[in-house]
């Protein structure tokens, strides 16, 4: 029983420290991307450090969606998103950005090196996209 004990304890102490505690675990809305202010994206950060990001761009009303998932990580004001597929293709990068504010509201940070700045709000887990002829 003693070792069952410190194994679950051991593994506690292992676990990555951006979990459940983190303010960036939930689902974030926002709107536009460099060279597309109309753009949407909602990213979905897990307390298990999984991510998925969900992006539509509207063209002439019509939506092009695309989803990305891998790994998110928070390391002081510096949000790193380890980038493990696109639409379900192995395309793996990290994204760097600065964390500049956040509350239970929204947030703004800025893609790093371009300084392109993103203010997502925070959404319940099931938002959904809103359709195209809503925003063109």
């Amino acid at each position: 029983m003693i070792r069952c004990a410190l194994l679950v304890v051991a593994l506690l102490a292992a676990a990555p420290a951006h979990a459940a505690q983190s303010y960036m675990v939930g689902s974030w809305f926002g709107r536009g991307q460099p060279g597309d202010r109309l753009s949407m994206y909602i990213d979905r950060m897990q307390p298990d450090g999984s991510w998925r990001g969900e992006y539509r761009t509207c063209v002439r009303g019509k939506p092009i969606d695309q989803v990305q998932t891998g790994r998110w990580e928070l390391d002081g004001d510096t949000l790193l998103l380890h980038v493990q597929s696109v639409d379900g293709k192995a395309m793996p990068r990290t994204d760097h950005y600065r964390m500049i504010s956040h509350d239970a509201r929204g947030q703004k940070y800025v893609s790093l090196p371009s300084n392109f700045a993103y203010t997502p709000r925070h959404v319940d887990d099931g938002y959904t996209m809103p359709p195209c002829d809503l925003i063109s």
